[in-house]
């Protein structure tokens, strides 16, 4: 069987990057990665964006950033820029374009990969970024009444309290967890762990804890089979053992259960299926938490809590670094906050520092495999990968 190895990871800081263009962001995490990789070329770049044909006023971002990266036709030596496309699949863009690095590689048509996500949020202020995120929505049935995607969630956060008699601040311990992860990450937005008398302080569910902060921000991979590694190579070795996908229906209304996240569940259980592996073997879980109710219900969907109590995971401290599953290791979206489309690039390269265990203070022990799942929407797709280490 193929190994796809996960070759080089790059990062920007995620925040508020006023002066930095979205093709500047995307350079900087493309080259950190290669890099990494000890200089690998690839033969093909994919791009994880959500929404800079909205924001930024920039689509073809795949002929952009290669040309940009230097990627592009080298008149001195006769060769033809690589192939490169931008793959956009609401807030799963980045961990659908890591599936798509990933099947280029396994399918042997491509021998080195780029997957880059990148976001720029930045581009446009006010009901603009509102418009642009209902568009991952279904225009003629929910943006179109007015419905926005936080909107959305506290819908769903209010229905699931009420049928399982959850407490007023019984997702308190997502917010809490992130943010106490955050402050161990130099590139989160949020560095600094808050106390659950604040958490109390800014109302009910859904507050502004229990959201995402919506940010700039780049994050890369290189993905190569590890018979083309260099024999000196000085990373441990990361493949990605399991990748799958999953989607459901669009609007939230067509759903039999809108309670329960079927493509969460189909495609983390079809990428654990593919590693060989069972859910008890996994050792963190970098889960899409862009809204507190979207992790309860995704520990729920996965199978780490039975239905209705994957609030309970977070209250009672099962989810944090050193609890049974921990996530949002390194702050989650909710600190390290919410890069759109790069979102899912991130929780790899996350993955990545953590199997490499180069974490420090956020260091998951002897940690071996790591799932991480990106959602568009309330999983409307779903992306699951299984990370692993394998020396």
């Amino acid at each position: 069987m193929t190994e796809i190895i996960i070759a080089g990871i790059g990062q920007t800081a995620v925040g508020e990057h006023w002066d930095v263009g979205l093709r500047k962001l995307a350079y900087h995490a493309m080259h950190t990665a290669i890099e990494d990789a000890g200089g690998l070329k690839p033969q093909s770049l994919f791009v994880g964006n959500m929404l800079a044909p909205n924001l930024s006023r920039q689509a073809h971002l795949g002929a952009l950033l290669a040309d940009f990266a230097g990627l592009r036709f080298d008149y001195a030596q006769h060769s033809a820029g690589i192939e490169a496309v931008t793959i956009e699949a609401a807030g799963a863009s980045g961990g659908a374009a890591l599936r798509q690095g990933y099947l280029a590689v396994k399918s042997g048509m491509v021998d080195t990969a780029l997957v880059v996500g990148v976001e720029k949020f930045t581009d446009q202020v006010g009901a603009g970024v509102e418009e642009a995120l209902a568009t991952a929505a279904d225009s003629d049935f929910e943006s179109v009444q007015g419905m926005t995607t936080t909107a959305q969630a506290d819908l769903i956060t209010k229905r699931y309290m009420h049928e399982h008699n959850v407490p007023v601040d019984g997702f308190a311990g997502f917010a809490l967890t992130a943010h106490a992860n955050g402050a161990g990450n130099p590139n989160a937005m949020f560095q600094k762990a808050i106390k659950p008398e604040t958490y109390a302080k800014s109302g009910e569910p859904l507050n502004m804890f229990d959201i995402a902060p919506n940010a700039d921000g780049a994050a890369a991979l290189v993905l190569t089979r590890r018979d083309l590694l260099p024999s000196n190579w000085p990373h441990p070795l990361v493949k990605i053992a399991g990748s799958a996908t999953a989607s459901d229906t669009l609007a939230l209304h067509d759903r039999k259960d809108m309670l329960y996240f079927e493509a969460a569940q189909l495609s983390a259980g079809r990428a654990i299926k593919q590693a060989e592996i069972t859910l008890d073997h996994i050792d963190l879980f970098e889960y899409h938490d862009s809204y507190s109710i979207y992790a309860a219900l995704a520990l729920e969907s996965v199978g780490f809590a039975i239905r209705g109590q994957g609030w309970k995971l977070a209250a009672e401290g099962q989810i944090a670094l050193n609890g049974r599953i921990p996530c949002a290791t390194m702050g989650g979206l909710k600190a390290r906050g919410f890069p759109g489309g790069a979102a899912g690039v991130y929780q790899a390269v996350e993955a990545v520092q953590q199997l490499r265990g180069q974490v420090e203070a956020n260091q998951v022990a002897d940690a071996k495999y790591a799932l991480i799942q990106s959602l568009g929407g309330p999983a409307s797709t779903a992306v699951s990968h299984i990370l692993e280490r394998i020396n």
